[in-house]
């Protein structure tokens, strides 16, 4: 039923037009005859009347019918009109082209409507009617006019309202009229609905063979329909990208609805599907129904999806995270996952040459470190450079002019350079996580960090897996052994203030990595099965990022696996065991923090790969925390840091008993002194419901 792609040069435009109304010449023969026929020859009286103007117009005009016949025989022989193509492609019948043209008239010739109501024989009617159909053509039908029939069918014609259906006014569909001009467009209705899809000038590979499979499936359909093709997986761009190069090897275009346009009305549903086909025979468009977007599990959304899915007669491609479940119509799902490292490195590498971001000699290096931290797409990827080349634009103007104003001797300006591309890369994956979690703007660095050595030793040896993953799982071999075990999951225990969340940010700077707390009250639901996928979202979004996930206080979610008694003991240990197999596969590092360690599942601490116990600080190192508590821009005055250091806190409960005693001696207009950490170290040991004993604040003041 698709129709062939036909010229839109001006020749075709002027010969479609020519055929068009040698076709309505034909039309207005018929109207007119009909109109002398029946038209009165006498008044009243019997008295013998002039003709009307429009019978004296008869004489002195060519009948139409001849005109007609002068306009056919000066057109090309085997020209694809457009009137025809429209006949052919919805099985038109003579009487519904009939139909057709009657409507084509009234928008063509501005003397239509006062033909067409000579020929009903009613003033009033000035636009055509069924009942003007009928009345003037010899093949006339009256099935032609159910709602079944390709005319109503295919909404090619409006029927107004009347007191009966033959004398109901009809109308030639706008989109309709446009294409038997020559002219085409997305019909009005579908506008902010559908949108379509350009194919990319770059497809990777691993994607091109998904490209040949889905063109081979429409090749060669075993079926009369075609069956849907679905692409899984969470790499959007990617899958939008292979549905357009699919539809163009096979020769059409694509148009993308969203799941969450499809409306639940069931005259506006029909209405879509109507228009969803025929933009399909107009223009051999195909439809993407995009289901990425669709995070609710309302059932009235999925029973319109798969009703959509079915009843649609079109090539159909549908989008989605998940598996869509098969009915009726035959589903062939394709798993599409982000570009491997090589292709990767293949795209990095031909959008960095040639700039100055990267010097050549160290463009393999930089792009393996890149691969390494971030699983990009190819859009992200350009979208990376192009944001990194603004960036470096403000940068080089920047050192050129202090260059000429002599305040370098030399243009330190390429590893800025770098740092924007790095950057640019962080900032790429924000938006989807800054949904999910809350960001940490990582400041603390390994100076700020007081620890025993062999914890820091462990925090370093966690770093390094980090850095040097790629090469170990890809270069060295082991990720071809599975990648069940090739997550980084560290666990640091210790009780509240030790340093479990600093730690994490001292990593993050380390590695310039984005650190996330994991938010847990928006991650557990009662509802089931919430759980689950407010998990997968969070680790979906995080894994082209290579960023750092905190679960803070994760006894709650990572606790131990209970005894199954009801249905709820049951969803929760599925929820464990979907947490667990989530982190084995996560590329990026996972940090999970604990006051409690004995209250971790076992299962937890085996797939572990590091354990970090960070014990509560000795006189020693709370003399270490209490030297670097205070910026350098704090005014002190007299503190005895030997003193201090006898408050048995640990380093966070410090840090809030110095922001407050700043705080006490910024009022006072003073600077920090003993007096002030006092007062500030009695409302830290109220909130702590701890006495505060003389060994500990004895002389002091």
């Amino acid at each position: 039923m698709v129709l062939s792609t036909v010229s839109t040069s001006d020749n075709w435009h002027a010969i479609n037009h020519a055929y068009l109304m040698a076709a309505l010449d034909s039309i207005r023969s018929v109207l007119e005859e009909r109109v002398e026929r029946f038209s009165p020859k006498h008044d009243s009286n019997g008295n013998a009347q002039v003709g009307s103007e429009f019978q004296q117009n008869i004489y002195i005009q060519t009948t139409s019918n001849e005109l007609a016949k002068k306009r056919l025989a000066t057109l090309p022989k085997h020209t694809p009109f457009a009137l025809e193509r429209l006949c052919q492609a919805f099985d038109l019948s003579a009487f519904e082209r009939d139909v057709l043209l009657l409507c084509v008239g009234m928008e063509f010739d501005s003397g239509w409507a006062s033909l067409c109501a000579k020929a009903s024989g009613d003033s009033q009617r000035t636009y055509p009617t069924l009942g003007l159909a009928l009345s003037i053509s010899s093949t006339a039908d009256w099935v032609a006019l159910s709602p079944k029939a390709p005319l109503r069918r295919w909404r090619l014609i409006d029927v107004g309202v009347g007191n009966a259906l033959t004398s109901c006014p009809l109308r030639i569909d706008e989109r309709i009229l446009h294409f038997l001009a020559g002219v085409h467009y997305v019909d009005e209705r579908l506008l902010g609905i559908v949108e379509p899809i350009s194919p990319p000038s770059i497809l990777v590979p691993s994607h091109q063979q998904i490209v040949q499979q889905m063109a081979a499936t429409w090749l060669e359909p075993s079926g009369s329909v075609l069956p849907v093709l679905q692409l899984c997986g969470d790499d959007v761009s990617s899958k939008r990208a292979i549905a357009a190069i699919t539809c163009q090897q096979v020769g059409l275009k694509v148009h993308a609805l969203s799941a969450e346009m499809i409306p639940s009305d069931l005259n506006q549903f029909q209405l879509l599907t109507c228009l969803c086909e025929r933009e399909y025979t107009l223009s051999d468009t195909a439809l993407l129904i995009d289901c990425d977007q669709v995070e609710t599990l309302d059932p009235h959304r999925e029973a319109a999806i798969a009703r959509l899915i079915e009843m649609v007669d079109c090539p159909v491609i549908v989008n989605s995270r998940d598996r869509k479940r098969q009915r009726q119509r035959s589903i062939v799902t394709f798993d599409v996952h982000q570009p491997t490292s090589d292709e990767q490195h293949m795209i990095w590498r031909n959008a960095l040459t040639g700039t100055n971001i990267v010097e050549p000699e160290h463009l393999h290096t930089h792009i393996d470190t890149l691969v390494s931290y971030f699983s990009l797409s190819v859009p992200a990827i350009h979208t990376v450079c192009l944001k990194a080349k603004s960036v470096n634009r403000e940068i080089l103007e920047q050192e050129n002019l202090k260059y000429q104003n002599g305040q370098v001797d030399d243009i330190e300006q390429q590893p800025k350079l770098q740092n924007s591309l790095w950057d640019a890369c962080r900032s790429q994956a924000r938006p989807r996580l800054d949904e999910l979690a809350q960001r940490i703007d990582s400041a603390a660095g390994w100076d700020d960090l007081v620890l025993p050595e062999k914890e820091r030793l462990v925090l370093r040896d966690i770093a390094a897996h980090v850095r040097q993953r790629l090469k170990v799982y890809e270069d060295w071999g082991f990720a071809g052994r599975g990648k069940r075990g090739l997550g980084i999951t560290s666990m640091f225990a210790g009780g509240s203030g030790t340093g479990k969340t600093m730690a994490a940010e001292v990593l993050g700077m380390e590695l310039k990595l984005d650190v996330y707390r994991i938010d847990l009250s928006s991650v557990i639901s009662k509802y089931i099965g919430e759980t689950e996928k407010n998990l997968r979202r969070l680790f979906d979004a995080a894994e082209g990022g290579g960023v750092i996930l905190l679960f803070d206080e994760a006894d709650a979610l990572f606790g131990k696996r209970s005894e199954v008694k009801d249905s709820h003991d049951r969803h929760a240990n599925i929820e464990v065991s979907y947490l667990l197999q989530r982190m084995e596969a996560y590329r990026g590092l996972a940090v999970l923090t604990t006051n409690l360690k004995s209250s971790l599942d076992q299962a937890f601490l085996r797939r572990l790969r590091f354990v970090v116990q960070f014990p509560f600080p000795d006189a020693k190192q709370r003399l270490e925390i209490w030297q670097r508590v205070f910026p350098k821009l704090t005014p002190t005055e007299g503190l005895d840091f030997q003193k201090l250091a006898k408050l048995n806190v640990a380093g966070g409960n410090i840090r809030n008993i110095a922001l407050n005693a700043a705080f006490i001696a910024a009022d006072a207009s003073e600077p920090v002194q003993m007096k002030h950490i006092l007062q500030a170290a009695k409302i830290e040991y109220i909130k702590l419901e701890k006495p505060m004993t003389d060994v500990e604040v004895k002389g002091w003041v």
